[in-house]
């Protein structure tokens, strides 16, 4: 991003699952609920990991989620993921969740967190990441 789009920001890295938060979604004041945020997040990401480990994958670490705004029922949600590490059986992917009201002609950021993954076999041992080609 340059200082002449500062005014129009957009999403980062691969749209890797779109979701609508029905009303099963909220809590008893009708507001999205933040743990099914994390988990449209963890679903997104962990689809990235395992088509870069070329299998089974595990969660291991959730970092620095911060939440920007509210999420609305019946909002369209994106949420976009971006490799930033991969170490010999761990990968770090950011994601980056943005939604387009229902009303609104423009997205907005929601949230970002950093997700880190390993890469496990069949037994859910730990393996080694394919080497990747750039």
């Amino acid at each position: 991003m340059t200082a002449l789009d500062d005014d129009k920001p957009t999403p980062h890295g691969e749209l890797a699952l779109q979701i609508i938060p029905l009303p099963s979604d909220t809590n008893a004041n009708g507001d999205v609920f933040a743990g099914w945020l994390v988990k449209q997040m963890d679903i997104a990401a962990a689809t990235i990991a395992g088509r870069i480990s070329q299998g089974r994958n595990a969660t291991v670490a959730m970092d620095r989620m911060e939440f920007l705004s509210p999420l609305r029922v019946g909002s369209q949600v994106g949420c976009y993921c971006e490799l930033v590490d991969i170490g010999r059986s761990s990968m770090k992917i950011n994601v980056e969740v943005w939604t387009l009201d229902r009303t609104a002609k423009n997205p907005r950021k929601v949230t970002e967190g950093l997700f880190v993954y390993v890469a496990i076999d069949e037994n859910g041992r730990i393996r080694e990441v394919p080497e990747q080609s750039l």
